[in-house]
């Protein structure tokens, strides 16, 4: 009798859990959709990614600054690390989600996303509409 309230008592323990986890994704996502929504161009990155790197100096060298969130300087980073992955459709388990960038409050994705709209002339038009260039 005694396990089995133990084993009851461990299940909903672990309901309570998953309940929080899922909780902290979504307070996580929250703070992400707010972050973006606050700059015309927000990026999210870690300090030492050389692709990171490179999606910030592509911006600068357009004229344009960025709001840049540096996830691993920040406590809940790791959190908007897998809120970030789960937008790109990565899920939970998926690898690094970063750089990602938003314009205009809008997820234009990953590197892979932003060198395609620089390349195909889609990137300039999506920052004057944002109001992040003016040229």
């Amino acid at each position: 009798m005694h396990y089995q309230a133990a084993a009851a008592a461990a299940e909903a323990w672990g309901y309570v859990a998953a309940a929080a986890a899922r909780g902290a994704t979504m307070d996580a996502l929250e703070r992400v959709e707010r972050l973006a929504s606050e700059s015309a161009v927000v990026i999210f990155s870690v300090s030492t990614c050389c692709m990171c790197h490179a999606v910030k100096r592509l911006f600068c060298g357009m004229g344009v600054s960025p709001t840049v969130v540096e996830l691993d300087e920040d406590p809940r980073g790791k959190e908007m690390e897998r809120a970030l992955s789960r937008l790109l459709g990565g899920g939970a388990g998926g690898g690094t989600a970063v750089p990602v960038v938003f314009i205009g409050g809008k997820l234009v994705g990953a590197m892979d996303r932003v060198m395609a709209a620089h390349i195909n002339g889609s990137l300039v038009p999506l920052l004057k509409e944002a109001g992040a260039l003016w040229l």
